[in-house]
């Protein structure tokens, strides 16, 4: 029976939640690597009201010099100790539009569905069946074909601001799209580092902090959580589940979940709002593994989130609870 290495639960959120793996001795020289394809169904990003399914990558590699790669986070384990575990750590953090959250994500075969915000391989359609014109306007028919012009739309982020993907500040449905008008967050490489403190051989704590979210690049998240580690429900199954809090400071929820006074003016959809710092949300997941082979693995996870604090008070937030669900199937090298 093959051991697989365990990664930390803590889903990435639409800042990346990184993932730190527990140390997997192995002989010098050698590495532990999954490669997979899976979907993911999760909110277009943190506080949507609606949700998408995507494509998702899966990638989960460790060296035996501590070196690892998972998701979209890479580290080193710098500690020889079995019961704690720490190290510098840099994520990738996704971007953010009108259209939600801007990245293709890795997803690992450790996380609770990772990102709710997902892979940027969504866009809203253009709108359609607009309603027909009231009396007196012109009809479709008094039109000449060759009169309408069409106006070629503005070009992705040249003022600043998050393109307009709905129009006029609606959504493909006609409903409002809350990120209209407001400005879009750059991808950004945060820098911090990890620490796991284990309790029993199955329980730890795990933490880590990163810095640099945000198109100011002033951004701190800091994630904790208490993680069961991956025990045997059944033969070739196990579960782990995991229980956590997310710290932010003012420049991270300004970024994310404020609404400056030109934006707020953009198009008159959002009040001006300018969120303090504090815990952003608290979160549940879990992940079931089932190991088809010794090489070939199904994983799936489930993560549950709700904003707090300012960032659920935020006139961005549409719904406050975020759930995500993943699966894919994974071979191991």
């Amino acid at each position: 029976m093959y051991k697989f290495f365990v990664l930390a639960l803590a889903g990435a959120c639409g800042a990346a939640h990184a993932q730190t793996p527990a140390i997997n001795p192995m002989p010098d020289g050698s590495r532990d690597m999954y490669v997979g394809l899976g979907a993911q169904y999760a909110p277009r990003y943190e506080g949507a009201a609606d949700r998408r399914t995507t494509a998702m990558p899966m990638l989960q590699v460790q060296w035996s010099n501590g070196i690892f790669i998972s998701g979209m986070s890479m580290g080193m384990h710098l500690s020889n100790s079995p019961s704690v575990e720490y190290g510098p750590l840099v994520a990738l953090a996704p971007g953010r539009d009108a259209s939600g959250t801007k990245m293709f994500r890795l997803g690992t075969v450790g996380d609770n569905a990772g990102n709710p915000g997902g892979p940027s391989t969504w866009l809203p359609d253009p709108i359609t069946g607009l309603p027909p014109p009231k009396d007196g306007d012109v009809k479709e028919d008094d039109v000449k074909q060759d009169d309408v012009k069409e106006e070629p739309p503005p070009p992705a982020g040249a003022d600043g601001f998050a393109p307009n993907e709905g129009g006029d500040g609606l959504t493909a449905d006609n409903s409002v799209n809350l990120l209209d008008g407001v400005h879009a967050i750059r991808r950004r490489v945060l820098y911090g580092g990890f620490a796991n403190f284990y309790l029993t051989p199955q329980l730890r704590v795990t933490t880590n902090l990163l810095y640099g979210a945000g198109n100011d690049r002033n951004g701190l998240r800091m994630h904790v959580a208490l993680q069961h580690l991956q025990q045997d429900i059944a033969p070739h199954h196990t579960l782990a589940l995991s229980a956590g809090v997310t710290l932010v400071n003012r420049a991270y929820n300004m970024a994310y979940f404020g609404v400056t006074a030109e934006e707020a003016d953009r198009y008159g959809i959002n009040a001006e709002y300018h969120p303090d710092g504090g815990i952003e949300d608290v979160r549940a997941g879990a992940r079931w593994n089932w190991a088809l082979s010794p090489a070939w693995m199904m994983t799936t996870g489930l993560q549950v989130s709700r904003l707090v604090g300012d960032a659920r008070k935020s006139p961005l937030v549409e719904r406050p609870t975020n759930v995500s669900l993943s699966t894919a199937l994974v071979y191991r090298f």
